[in-house]
Parts: C-alpha cells; structure tokens; sequence
C-alpha cells in the first residue's frame, strides 16, 4: 500500500511539473504579408485619429477611469495578414496558445505617446481601417485579515486569531479599437478603452 501512494504521489508531482514548464503553443497568421498593401494604407493623407485611453476597473464607490498615462499607443493599418491574424487571436489565443504576428508585418505600425491625461492623437492620416491598441497598468491596494493562529478557553470555546496585512495587486489591461476613416480630411475622436 504504501508503495502505490509513493508511486501516485510521484507520479502527481511529475504532471505538475510538466504542465508548469510546458511551453505555451504559437501560431501565426497563414496568409502571406503584403508589404505594399501595408505601406500603401500607411502613406500620407490629411485625415487625424485622436483620442482618450483609459480603462473603467472597480472601485470602491463604482467604477473609476484608470487614464494610460505617458504609454505607447500603436496603430497597424488593417491588411489582409492583419485581419487574419486578429481572427486567430480572438479565436485561438488562450493562456496555453500565444499569437505573433511576423517581424515583418509588425514593422509596418505608426506609435504614439499619451500624454498625462492618456490622450493621443494620429496625424497625416489616409482613409482606411485601422487598428489601435494600448495598455493601461494600474495598482490596487487594501488591506486584508491573515489567520495567525487559534486558541481555546476554559470552556473549551474556540477564538482564531487574525492579523491585518497590506497588500497592492497589479494589473494591465490590453485597450484596443478598430477605426475606419471613410474620407481624406475627416477628424476622428475615440475612446480607447476597456
């Protein structure tokens, strides 16, 4: 008996273990990159994209606007391989599958930076979908009880004895939003937010 709980119990550890360091699977998009289409949808036009990043988390008193201050915001003209590869993000990535796009496509992308209010704003832009995508990181704090340890009266009553610790959870929110200019010219505003 106690050689079969030995070789469970091995046999448990060495799963856990396996599944830790199993590597995450990767995929990418199977449509071929068009470099030109890319180049072509990122030239320059008269049209602008601005807008507010933030993300809305829990709050004490409701939600609050968390603003992505001083952060990147980057937007990929929406080709072909893009939209193939936003398809197999939404329907494949998970926390045991990741999805790339290729050094290449990721190349063709214009970045900004947010201000200290989380604004931004896109210029010279052509007519065109696009995609625009940011992250917003915030901390959270509290405090919380923590059991220290039990003790018994005289009349064999029970009192647990708890202390109060801090803590702070981090967290960053992915924020994006596709966009389409529908003619040269046209000034855009958005919320980019979770």
């Amino acid at each position: 008996m106690k050689k079969l709980q030995i070789i469970i119990l091995s046999l448990i550890i060495t799963l856990f273990f396996f599944n830790a360091n199993a590597q995450k699977a990767a995929y990418y998009p199977q449509v071929p990159f068009d470099s030109l289409q890319a180049i072509n949808m990122l030239g320059l036009g008269t049209s602008s994209i601005e807008g507010l990043a933030y993300a809305k988390v829990p709050g004490k008193w409701g939600p609050e606007k968390i603003y992505a201050k001083n952060v990147v915001v980057t937007l990929f003209p929406v080709t072909t391989y893009f939209s193939d590869w936003y398809r197999l993000r939404k329907n494949e990535e998970n926390k045991k599958t990741s999805v790339y796009m290729s050094e290449q496509a990721f190349k063709y992308r214009i970045t900004v930076q947010t201000d200290d209010y989380g604004r931004f704003k896109f210029v010279k832009m052509k007519p065109g979908k696009y995609f625009i995508q940011s992250f917003a990181s915030y901390s959270k704090s509290g405090t919380t009880p923590v059991y220290r340890s039990s003790g018994y009266n005289n009349y064999g009553g029970r009192t647990d004895y708890y202390e109060y610790q801090n803590y702070t959870n981090n967290y960053t929110d992915r924020i994006e939003e596709f966009v389409e200019i529908a003619r040269d010219g046209q000034a855009i505003e958005i919320k980019l937010k979770k």
